[in-house]
C-alpha cells in the first residue's frame, strides 16, 4: 500500500505575490492541510508591499550573504518533516538552507524539487560545483520544472527522475478588467515591465525604440519597474526619442493592471529569464507579447502570430523588425490581443493548485 499523505509542505524563498496566489488557491481547496515556510520576508530586488501572512505561512529566522542572483540563505529552526507529509522544496541551489533541507528529507520523507531553468556551466569548475549542488535531487520523487526549457535541462541533469512542467500562475482577473476599460491610444504604446537591467535587455529595447523613432515610426514606450541601469541609457538619447518614453518607476502588483491597460504591446527582450510572470500578466491584459527565446514564459506561452512573437535573444535587428510590425499594423495588434486573452484562460492559480493537489498521490501510487 502507498504511504498516505496527510499534509503538503512547501519551502520557498520569499512570499512573492505570485506564488501566494497559488498557495491561497491550494489552501482554499482544503483537501490537505498546507504549510509554507519562507527563507526571508522580502526580496531586496523586488520591494513588494508586505501583506499579513496566512496562518499556514511562516518566515524562518535567519540571514543572507551575497547580493543579486548570488545570494545564499542561512536559516535555523527548520521544520521537522514527519510521517504523512509531502514536501516541495523551491529555492536556489546556492542556498545553504535549501541544501540542508533536501538532505534532511533524503529518501525518508517523500518530496520533490520545484525550480526554474538551471544555469549553464561555463567552466569545468562550474560543472563540478553544479554536480555537487544537484546531487540531492537524486533522492527526490520528482522535479517540477517551471517551463519547457527548464524541464529539458533537469532531464539532462538528473536522468532517471520524473520531471514535470508546471508554469507559474497568478491572479489575472484585474488585468482582464483593466483590458476591458482600455481606450485606444493615438499612437501605439510599447510596455516594458521589470527591472531595468542588462539581463532583461533594457539596453536593447531602448536602442530598438530609438531606431524606430528615428526611422519615422511614431510610437511610445512605457517603462515600469526599478530603474537599475536606465538613467545612463536615457541620458544618451536624443531629445526627440527621450520625449516619447515615460518612466513610471516601480509599481506594487496591485497597481500594475492600470499601467498594462495603457499599453498596446508588451516587450521583454531578456538575455536570460527563468520564467517572466509579466508575460502571464500581459496575456491577462490582452496584450500581444514580443519576447526573446531566453524568456521561459515565452517558450511555453507565446505562439507566433496568435498572441505575439519570439525573437532570438540579443538580436537587435529582429527586435526592431518585430516592434515595427506591431507598431504599423493595428490589425495584428487586435488579432494577437484577442489571442492573448484566450491564452490567459489556461493560466489560473486554481489550475496550478489542482496540479499540486494531485501530485503527491500520483507519485506515491506510481509503480
Amino acid at each position: 500500500m502507498p504511504d498516505r499523505i496527510l499534509h503538503i509542505s512547501f519551502l520557498s524563498v520569499v512570499p512573492s505575490p505570485y506564488q501566494r496566489d497559488v498557495f491561497g488557491a491550494l489552501a482554499a481547496r482544503d483537501r490537505f492541510p498546507l504549510r509554507v515556510s519562507y527563507l526571508e520576508k522580502a526580496a531586496p530586488d523586488s520591494p513588494w508591499p508586505q501583506k499579513p501572512l496566512s496562518p499556514w505561512e511562516t518566515v524562518l529566522p535567519g540571514f543572507t550573504l551575497g547580493r543579486g542572483r548570488w545570494r545564499s540563505h542561512f536559516n535555523w529552526r527548520l521544520p521537522k518533516p514527519g510521517p504523512g507529509e509531502f514536501w516541495i522544496v523551491n529555492g536556489a541551489m546556492t542556498d545553504v538552507t535549501t541544501q540542508r533541507m533536501m538532505r534532511r528529507l533524503g529518501t525518508r520523507i517523500p518530496w520533490c524539487f520545484w525550480g526554474e531553468l538551471p544555469s549553464t556551466p561555463q567552466t569545468p569548475l562550474h560543472r563540478w560545483v553544479q554536480k555537487l549542488q544537484y546531487a540531492p535531487l537524486k533522492s527526490a520523487r520528482a522535479i517540477v520544472a517551471v517551463g519547457k526549457r527548464a524541464q529539458a535541462a533537469y532531464q539532462g541533469l538528473v536522468p532517471g527522475i520524473s520531471v514535470f512542467n508546471q508554469p507559474y500562475a497568478c491572479r489575472l482577473e484585474e488585468f482582464a478588467a483593466a483590458a476591458a476599460r482600455r481606450e485606444a491610444n493615438p499612437e501605439p504604446v510599447f510596455l516594458f515591465c521589470g527591472q531595468m537591467i542588462l539581463r532583461k535587455g533594457i539596453d536593447l529595447l531602448i536602442q530598438a525604440f530609438a531606431e524606430l523613432t528615428q526611422g519615422g515610426v511614431r510610437s511610445r514606450l512605457l517603462l515600469v519597474g526599478r530603474e537599475g541601469h536606465l538613467p545612463p541609457l536615457l541620458a544618451a538619447l536624443p531629445p526627440n526619442v527621450r520625449d516619447r518614453i515615460t518612466y513610471a518607476g516601480f509599481q506594487p502588483p496591485s497597481d500594475l493592471p492600470r499601467h498594462f491597460c495603457r499599453a498596446d504591446v508588451l516587450v521583454l527582450p531578456s538575455r536570460h529569464d527563468g520564467w517572466g510572470v509579466v508575460v502571464n500578466q500581459a496575456l491577462g491584459a490582452g496584450l500581444p507579447v514580443v519576447c526573446s527565446d531566453a524568456v521561459g514564459a515565452g517558450v511555453d506561452l507565446i505562439h507566433e502570430g496568435i498572441n505575439g512573437t519570439i525573437i532570438p535573444a540579443g538580436n537587435l535587428p529582429g527586435l526592431v523588425a518585430s516592434m515595427r510590425r506591431f507598431a504599423l499594423s493595428p490589425d495584428l495588434r487586435r488579432k494577437c490581443g484577442a489571442g492573448a486573452s484566450q491564452s490567459a484562460l489556461r493560466l489560473s492559480p486554481e489550475r496550478a493548485a489542482s496540479f499540486w493537489e494531485d501530485l503527491p498521490s500520483q507519485l506515491m501510487n506510481a509503480p
